[in-house]
């Protein structure tokens, strides 16, 4: 299982969303998100591509239904157990959080 941790305004977008979102994310993070990283091969469903103004920083599409695309920022961080990818998540929310990712 991989490490990581959350920047403050990851935690501040994730309590702006609903309920269902939320859980919507954890079932995609635990679901899909983290055995892609344990092989290293993305499935395309979760859309992972580079922020253009941001490198090192990507972007994980987690909600493609009715309404706004869910969508997440992450960079790779500092390993805390070696050999063990580190995720640090920096923001959630719509398409408009990759105006400041």
């Amino acid at each position: 299982m991989p490490t990581f941790e959350v920047l403050p305004r990851f935690t501040a977008d994730l309590q702006n969303l609903t309920p269902a979102r939320r859980q919507r994310f954890h079932r995609v993070v635990l679901d899909a998100f983290v055995p892609d990283l344990r092989t290293g091969l993305f499935r395309p469903g979760l859309r992972i591509k580079g922020v253009s103004s941001a490198p090192g920083v990507y972007e994980l599409s987690w909600f493609m239904g009715p309404g706004p695309a869910g969508r997440a920022t992450w960079q790779y961080g500092q390993e805390q157990i070696r050999g063990t990818r580190h995720i640090v998540w920096r923001r959630i929310g719509t398409h408009a959080i990759l105006t400041g990712p």
